[in-house]
């Protein structure tokens, strides 16, 4: 049986460091409907408090939540045992330290770590908008990644089930890993895109790879006409995106020419006839 299903996502952070209350709130401001979110804390070590001082702090706080359009009187720091023997769908521990045993009985179906430097030692307002900014990208990397996956799970369908050796054998392939990048950066391509971008005259070389792809469910395509477009597979797995996700954000150097090539062609009048 089918149910709906609301994901339930908490931020764990360490020492009091308000890391998961702001990560909370910046997720809820997305105002996402089919998301509950939630944040604890639990205590590994102590911090001098001749390290920082806490008034500073807490101005320079209040200033980048402002800027953020955060509300402060909505901060709270519940314990982890507050939540004991709950599901969540993510866990996202945000200090690399925290260990399995720190969260308890607490389970997840996803645990991210998100290590943040610890601010709390630097009064500088410059640390603090850092620390915003680098949890508001990673919770819009979350939620760009997890977009399909979200709506198909709170239909209460099931996500694409994939092979991880599969999976990890097709980046061992040039052709291969080049066009889940592309794919990735550009959104769909379609078989003659990947021949100019990746220069390979074989057509039949170039379907063979893209068959491989689509075989394990990495790749989707969508069919408009004659042409066929592939794009990497949107009910992927969230750790499979992310690893797409990040191979290809760290290694742009790898296709940056094929990036290039393909701007020249879709700006051509014709494209139809590049592709011929």
């Amino acid at each position: 049986m089918k149910n709906k299903h609301k994901l339930r996502v908490i931020f764990i952070s360490a020492n009091n460091s308000m890391h998961s209350q702001v990560a909370a709130a910046l997720l809820r401001l997305k105002n996402i409907d089919n998301i509950d979110v939630f944040n604890a804390d639990i205590g590994i070590s102590t911090i001098p408090s001749s390290e920082f001082d806490c008034k500073e702090i807490e101005s320079n706080t209040l200033q980048v939540m402002k800027s953020f359009g955060l509300e402060s009187t909505k901060f709270n720091s519940p314990s982890i045992t507050k939540y004991s023997e709950q599901h969540f769908d993510y866990v996202i521990l945000l200090n690399k330290a925290i260990t399995a045993s720190d969260i308890g009985n607490l389970s997840a179906s996803q645990q991210l770590v998100w290590h943040i430097s610890n601010y709390q030692s630097k009064t500088e307002l410059s640390s603090f908008i850092t620390l915003f900014e680098q949890l508001n990208s990673r919770i819009n990397m979350l939620l760009k990644c997890n977009e399909k996956s979200a709506a198909i799970l709170a239909k209460g369908e099931e996500i694409e089930q994939v092979d991880p050796i599969s999976f990890y054998k097709c980046l061992t392939d040039e052709i291969r890993l080049k066009t889940i990048i592309l794919t990735h950066y550009y959104g769909e391509l379609c078989v003659c895109d990947l021949m100019y971008a990746l220069q390979e005259e074989s057509q039949p070389k170039v379907s063979r790879n893209l068959a491989v792809l689509k075989k394990s469910k990495i790749l989707s395509t969508r069919k408009q006409g004659q042409w066929v477009f592939y794009r990497v597979n949107e009910q992927l797995p969230l750790w499979i995106k992310s690893v797409i996700a990040k191979t290809a954000e760290n290694n742009m150097t790898q296709v940056i020419k094929s990036l290039q090539r393909l701007e020249e062609m879709k700006q051509e009048p014709n494209k139809n006839n590049a592709c011929q």
